[in-house]
């Protein structure tokens, strides 16, 4: 999609990868237009699907609304995790997301205090 998800491009997203991986890509944003602000989570099929047809490190974009969202994200194989509404309307802190993650034995980087008050 381009145009802020108005218009498709016919262009398939597991090819898309290949191609991006084959240019020099460093990395993958994938933004899911069909999850984007639903707080559905992230499209788990596309982003496993993504994982595996390259070797890109992948962003996982649009859908969450529940903490359990960022856990499967990663666990689908997104190796950063991108929200925004949930964070912007205070429905979660960034260090519940992380503590979420870590409690589920997944990586994060550590909140430094004077950034995120409790």
């Amino acid at each position: 999609f381009t145009h802020g998800g108005r218009r498709g491009t016919g262009i398939d997203a597991i090819a898309w990868a290949k191609q991006i991986e084959a240019l020099g890509a460093g990395e993958i944003l994938l933004t899911s237009m069909d999850r984007d602000g639903t707080k559905q989570g992230f499209d788990l099929e596309l982003t496993g699907a993504v994982r595996a047809a390259t070797r890109l490190p992948i962003v996982a974009s649009g859908g969450v609304g529940e903490l359990r969202h960022f856990v499967e994200g990663a666990r689908a194989g997104a190796t950063g995790l991108l929200a925004a509404s949930v964070f912007h309307y205070g429905v979660f802190r960034i260090a519940e997301a992380k503590a979420a993650l870590a409690a589920a034995g997944l990586p994060i980087r550590p909140v430094p205090h004077q950034q995120e008050a409790a």
